[in-house]
């Protein structure tokens, strides 16, 4: 393959290539042939993977990660095409090496699922809602075993304590009923273990991990990472570890591939990518991701990089952090929550389970309050309850001066311009029906029916253009935007109305890190523009560090930590806020990036 600047440590990584690795990819081109054109998704790329080594795969949406895994196993979709290439796969050190890309359909029907494991990236969408997860995973275990049913479920229970879903020293009845539950029983964590317990069920020598650890808490992504490298050492498993933060590829992997618009740019060790980074788009990569060690202004961005001159990072001395929170602290409270409970009635009302027990806090007008916790602790009850979503069982919510704790849904009406919240996933709450001009314009035709449509259509502009989207792409809907696209799109939307006080709601948490980069920084410049006050949630502490003012620490319902960012990630109290900070993947320290 010819050199190019866009391509660094190739040469190096081939040569130092044993005679037989587990899979060799040579050359691998996938195309998309469309009306006009044939879009290149992956170009040219080679790599190696050697026996009980970790590949990882790194690279933002759109980059070739999952297409050249997917091609890997014959799983692409019409239109997609494999142009060029072989993929070398030989599971015996012995024995004869397989170009998995020409491989006849019965023979890659023995190697998926036997040799080659994937966990995917989606992993509810990989399950059958309407089977248990004992059916399910009989089917993952290799058939040609024979195995019996009693022998069968025995396997199963066996591979549920390897992903540590099982104890041991459970009882065998309570093993069983385990088997019986339905994906939806499980959280997200236990649906990858469950995931990974499939991949694992034939015991394969090849494992490919796309994505597997997404939008997952820091603790349990930990717990995660710990498990693939358990299962590497036990079974002597090669992995290929997909993933868009270059951080977790530090926790898990030996070599490195960054992947950029379809090529791989730099190749080489964990050790040589991260502390001598060669492109600019590894170093943004590593560049993106809020520091815990300084506090920065703005976040650099991969684009920053690819300029022709080299971004210069602001940072925010202690000096000038107090200054601001002495600020803040003579402002009045704008929002202010005393003694809230919430509880959700369960079988037929005869009991009910504590989702918010005993909270108290205030926020400040042009405060950025962080509220973080693992999923299940009770950070989305709280903020829905604070906009009146949901309906508190105790306590008192006040919005400015006026207690909206009883406030009739008429009442509310007025306030709902000034409290607006941005959702986890803008995909869903996106109507898929509706044009983007239409999706912003929507609050104003409800609360603003007076003005006209010609001063709807100039909000929308104004707003669309002020969050980076085009306001000639009006007319277009949200499934021909990205995601980092269509959560400026709700941005936008939550804006339309001027509001006082804005949740966001995990706003980020499934964005690339350095589209994550655009959008923080979107939130902050719009911060100081329009005088926002913030509730900003989110399972990542680096993050919720970089954007609040103090941090809320949320564990089982209630807040077991507060103050300042800083001082609460610098000097925690708590014992859980410790495991979080330490669940944080840091990377290496860099020398060059």
């Amino acid at each position: 393959m010819p050199e190019s600047p866009l391509f660094y440590g190739y040469s190096e990584l081939v040569c130092s290539a044993m005679s037989s690795p587990l899979l060799r990819v040579e050359a691998l081109t996938v195309d998309f042939p469309q009306a006009n054109q044939t879009l290149r998704a992956v170009d040219g790329i080679s790599f190696y993977l050697e026996r009980g080594q970790t590949l990882g795969l790194v690279g933002e949406s759109g980059s070739g990660k999952s297409v050249t895994c997917l091609a890997l196993l014959q799983l692409l979709l019409p239109p997609a095409q494999i142009s060029h290439g072989q993929a070398w796969f030989q599971p015996e050190p012995e024995g004869t090496a397989i170009d998995l890309l020409r491989c006849p359909p019965r023979q890659m029907q023995q190697i998926r699922g036997r040799q080659i494991g994937m966990v995917f990236q989606e992993p509810m969408s990989s399950l059958n809602p309407v089977y248990s997860i004992g059916f399910q995973l009989a089917e993952a275990i290799d058939p040609q075993q024979r195995l019996s049913q009693g022998q069968c479920q025995q396997r199963a229970i066996a591979l549920l304590e390897q992903v540590h879903l099982l104890k041991p020293e459970d009882p065998l009845e309570e093993k069983k009923r385990f088997l019986g539950r339905y994906p939806h029983q499980l959280s997200g964590g236990q649906i990858q273990r469950l995931m990974i317990a499939m991949a694992m069920a034939a015991s394969p020598a090849l494992l490919i991990a796309d994505e597997p650890t997404t939008a997952l808490d820091v603790t349990v992504q930990a717990a995660i990472l710990r498990l693939l490298r358990e299962l590497q050492q036990q079974y002597h498993l090669s992995l290929i570890f997909v993933t868009h933060d270059l951080n977790l590829i530090a926790e898990l992997a030996d070599q490195v591939v960054v992947m950029y618009q379809g090529q791989i740019v730099e190749s080489g060790t964990v050790q040589q990518v991260f502390r001598h980074p060669q492109h600019p788009y590894t170093k943004g990569l590593l560049a993106c991701r809020p520091r815990l060690d300084q506090r920065l202004a703005i976040l650099p961005t991969v684009a920053d990089f690819l300029g022709d001159t080299p971004p210069r990072l602001e940072v925010i001395s202690p000096g000038q952090q107090q200054e601001r929170l002495g600020h803040l602290a003579s402002q009045p409270p704008l929002v202010r929550v005393e003694h809230l409970w919430v509880k959700y009635p369960i079988a037929g009302g005869q009991r009910s389970v504590t989702a918010l027990r005993d909270i108290s806090f205030t926020i400040r007008t042009g405060e950025t309050l962080g509220l973080v916790g693992e999923s299940g602790c009770g950070k989305t009850t709280l903020a829905r309850t604070l906009l009146r979503l949901l309906e508190p069982t105790q306590g008192q919510i006040f919005f400015g001066d006026r207690d909206i704790s009883h406030l009739s849904p008429r009442q509310l009406r007025p306030l709902r311009q000034r409290m607006q919240l941005i959702f986890q996933d803008p995909y869903s709450s996106l109507n898929p029906r509706m044009t983007i001009g239409e999706l912003v314009a929507e609050p104003l035709r409800i609360h603003r029916p007076q003005q006209s449509q010609r001063e709807h259509r100039e909000r929308v502009a104004y707003l669309l253009e002020r969050v980076g989207i085009d306001p000639q792409a009006q007319n277009r809907y949200p499934h021909e935007f990205s995601g980092g696209q269509r959560q400026r799109i709700c941005i936008a939307r939550a804006l339309a109305l001027n509001p006082e006080f804005v949740v966001c709601d995990e706003s980020v948490s499934a964005l690339d890190v350095s589209v994550q980069a655009q959008v923080l920084n979107l939130l902050k410049e719009l911060q100081r523009e329009f005088q926002l006050t913030y509730l900003f949630i989110s399972h990542d502490l680096s993050v919720v560090k970089f954007m609040s003012d103090r941090l809320m620490v949320m564990y089982n319902g209630e807040i077991v930590e507060m103050g300042e960012a800083e001082a609460v990630y610098q000097q925690p109290q708590h014992e859980y806020t410790r495991t979080l900070i330490a669940a944080i993947p840091r990377g290496l320290s860099l020398e060059a990036a």
